[in-house]
């Protein structure tokens, strides 16, 4: 009966797709800790199938973004934005580059927040994300990674604004407890407006960190990814842990939720975020637009010269 319940659970699971099983529940308690990093369920089941059903996606992904990028020629005011947060080594460069190049670079918009500059720090804190939104028909992708010494400064992606500022206190707590309000407008507002948010935070265990991070130093090629500093921001992984808790807390919505993904095995959390966006897109269902001028006698004309 049991292995009966389970089969029956588990079909139940896959029909429900990533988006319900992935996302965290709004306005919930969240328990960081009680989500596995090593997960590989619901997926292809080992790395070599999921590397294959990852590369098949990518044609339905094509296909997919190039039809929102077409439909916005004729008005259709839609976008995604993708957000990949979460500490350093999680994998947002890698998922960029096995999920983001199956589609067509005309049609995405990829931002790798740095340190602020003097002209952003005079901003108020989400200007310069405003700046790096995408545009009708595009793909948006921001990238930002935590902790980091060259992020000692306010500034990435807005979430960042609650857990640098939180855990370094380079801001009073009244002014962090307002930010997650001003988090979730903006967000509404973005949704209002067209936009798809897909928020991933990427989620990896203390042991899987260092051992990344001993291959950045083994690794000459890899050396330009690594400070000695890393070292010293591990010993404050509760507290991004904890801040990280309290921002998917606040800020997972119905309009902009977040989604933990399993990021100890690069290659599931690769599939799990193109799974995640083939899905927000499948739903979204863009069309090519209908031309605005007579194909059949355009067609004539051509083969007459």
């Amino acid at each position: 009966m049991a292995e009966k319940d389970s089969r029956r659970k588990s079909r139940k699971e896959k029909k429900a797709g990533l988006r319900e099983l992935l996302r965290v529940p709004g306005g919930e308690r969240v328990d960081l800790s009680s989500y596995d990093t090593d997960s590989v369920s619901l997926g292809p089941g080992d790395k070599s199938v999921g590397k294959a059903a990852t590369a098949r996606m990518g044609e339905d992904l094509a296909d997919l973004q190039e039809r929102l990028f077409a439909a916005s020629t004729a008005g259709d005011r839609r976008r995604v934005l993708l957000v990949l947060q979460g500490m350093d080594t999680s994998g947002k460069g890698g998922t960029i580059k096995h999920v983001i190049g199956f589609c067509n670079p005309a049609g995405c918009r990829v931002r790798a927040f740095q340190a602020p500059t003097a002209e952003e720090r005079a901003h108020p804190f989400l200007w310069r994300v405003e700046q790096a939104l995408p545009h009708p028909g595009e793909l948006g992708i921001f990238d930002r990674s935590l902790p980091h010494a060259r992020l000692r400064s306010r500034g990435g992606t807005p979430i960042e604004d609650v857990l640098v500022a939180r855990v370094r206190e380079l801001a009073p707590r009244d002014e962090i407890e307002r930010r997650y309000d001003e988090i979730n407008r903006f967000e509404k507002s973005l949704a209002d407006d067209g936009t798809t948010v897909i928020k991933c935070f990427l989620h990896i265990c203390f042991q899987e960190q260092r051992r990344r991070l001993v291959k950045r130093l083994d690794r000459p090629d890899k050396h330009w990814k690594f400070s000695p500093s890393d070292i010293d921001d591990r010993a404050l992984w509760p507290a991004f842990q904890e801040a990280y808790t309290i921002a998917l807390e606040r800020c997972s919505t119905s309009y902009a939720p977040w989604y933990v993904i399993p990021s100890d095995h690069k290659w599931y959390r690769n599939w799990a975020v193109g799974r995640l966006l083939l899905e927000h897109l499948r739903e979204l269902d863009p069309r090519y637009p209908k031309p605005d001028f007579d194909v059949a006698q355009c067609r004539r004309r051509l083969l007459a010269q």
